[in-house]
Formats: structure tokens, C-alpha cells, sequence
């Protein structure tokens, strides 16, 4: 464990070829959380509400995916689904993980849905929160998180996007986030990502096709925010629609930060369903 005072950093591993850092809490059947794709998100500031909670009943794991966060992005790395997919499985697979849960939220989701999709035997639950993973056509939200350059005013906007309540939008948040985006090299990982425009192509490149989310075998729990600004609210309705064994819950009252919005109830519907058998 680092000992600096940077709750972003826990700690590392080797993972297909990435050193990565993640947070490892609690014990149990372990629980992996995939956080979005927001500019200067990582695991910890996606997760921070939950990773605590939910590790009272399990072993909880949240990467930083390459190219986010901490975790090491070696020049020439090509980011897309496929990479995405050989640095969890590698993740996993360091940590001799045979099956667990997977917690995806928005980019999370669609990354949670294709390791599903792709190797099911590795995976016994799925939540997925704010998922993509399906085709919908592009939002002005979604267009302006791919599209942030970094400045305090984005940012601003970005936290607007994002959050239906107003009072977790002030402006120390946005200096946070703005900083982390702002760090050394996050910037240039993160335009190689999502551009150049139009962005519609990197939502259908992260979706699953449809006839592979129809054979999940996983019994999954889908939740969204009924203002979700980011993702539509029918990604949900669709997945749900479309997975064997799925349920729906969506949050009123609420925008793309679920996790955030309703912390406490949201910790206490994912830890019961993972809960269950």
C-alpha cells in the first residue's frame, strides 16, 4: 500500500502488461467496480462512496483502467474495447480471480457487459450503472465529457452535465476535478480516447452486439438515473429488455452519478442483490 495521503492510489500489480493501481477492501466473494470515462476520473473518485460499505460483505476491487488514473499507459498504447478487455481479464487473472462481480458504471458498464459477453465462466453477477453498451444515438452530454479540454469553466460545465442535485456541484469540486484532469499526461491519454468527432463511433465501438446480451446468462441488476443527462435513460429500459435475468431500478430525481446521488441507498440495493445466492 502507497503510503502518501492520495486516496487515489492503493495498490499495484502487473496486469497483461500494465502496472496498475487499484483499491482492494474487505473480504468475501470479490466485487470489481469499472469506473466511467470521465476527464480525470479514477477508480477512487468514482467509487469513494461505495468501495467502504459494500467491503463490509465482500472483497471489493477498483482498477484504475489504462489510460485513467494511475495506473501506467506505456507510449503506443491503443485504447479501445479490445485493450480494455486484455487489462481486466489480466487484472484478474494476476489476482487468480476465477468469477466475480462485476459493478460497471457507464463506459464501466459496456466494459462489464463485453468481459461478460466474451467469458461468461469469469463472471457471476453484473450490476450496471449508467451503462452504455448498446447503440443510442450520441448525447449533447456524452459529446461534451468526450470532448472536455481541460479549464475550470468546463469542468464546471462538465459538473453540471453530470449531477442532477445542485448541491454537490461548488466550486472546490471543480477545482478537484479540473486538477486531475489536468495532470501531467491525462490529457493526452485522454483525446486519443474519444477523438476526433463525430463521436457517435466510440459509443457503437463500446457496445456488445445485441444477440450476445440476449444470451447472457448473468442475473444482472440494471439502475439509472431518470435525469440522467449523459447516458438515456433508454440504455436502461433496453438492456433490461434484452437480458434474460436482468431487474431495473431507476433513481428519480437523479442524474449520471448514481453512486453519488443516492450513495446510501444505492450501496444497500447492490449489496443485497450480490448478496443474494
Amino acid at each position: 500500500m502507497s503510503t502518501t495521503s492520495n486516496p487515489e492510489l492503493g495498490h499495484r500489480i502487473l496486469a497483461a502488461g500494465f502496472d496498475t493501481n487499484y483499491h482492494d477492501q474487505g473480504n468475501g466473494h470479490p466485487v470489481v467496480m469499472i469506473h466511467g470515462s470521465g476527464p480525470g476520473v479514477t477508480a477512487w473518485a468514482n467509487w469513494r462512496l461505495n468501495i467502504g460499505p459494500l467491503s463490509t460483505q465482500a472483497r471489493v476491487l477498483a482498477p484504475d483502467m489504462v489510460g485513467f488514473g494511475y495506473t501506467d499507459a506505456p507510449t503506443g498504447t491503443r485504447y479501445g474495447l479490445d485493450t480494455w478487455v486484455t487489462h481486466l481479464v489480466g487484472f484478474l487473472d494476476a489476482l487468480e480471480l476465477d468469477s466475480v462481480d462485476l459493478v460497471g458504471n457507464s463506459f464501466g458498464g459496456g466494459l462489464a457487459l463485453a468481459i461478460a459477453a466474451s467469458r461468461p465462466e469469469r463472471v457471476r453477477k453484473l450490476v450496471l450503472m449508467g451503462s452504455v453498451g448498446v447503440d443510442f444515438p450520441l448525447t449533447p452530454g456524452l459529446d461534451a465529457v468526450w470532448g472536455y479540454t481541460p479549464s475550470i469553466e468546463n469542468m464546471k460545465g462538465l459538473l453540471d452535465v453530470f449531477a442532477h442535485d445542485r448541491k454537490l456541484v461548488n466550486d472546490e469540486l471543480a477545482g478537484l476535478r479540473y486538477r486531475a484532469s489536468a495532470r501531467e499526461g491525462v490529457q493526452e491519454r485522454f483525446s486519443k480516447m474519444f477523438s476526433p468527432a463525430p463521436r457517435q463511433q466510440y459509443i457503437q465501438a463500446l457496445a456488445t452486439p445485441e444477440h450476445k446480451i440476449r444470451a447472457l446468462p448473468h442475473e444482472t441488476l440494471v439502475v439509472h438515473g431518470r435525469e440522467d443527462k449523459v447516458i438515456p435513460l433508454s440504455n436502461a429500459l433496453t438492456l433490461a429488455s434484452l437480458i434474460p435475468r436482468a431487474q431495473l431500478h431507476v433513481y428519480p430525481h437523479c442524474g449520471h452519478w448514481t453512486q453519488i446521488e443516492w450513495a446510501s441507498s444505492f450501496n444497500d440495493m447492490v449489496g443485497r442483490f450480490l448478496a443474494r445466492g
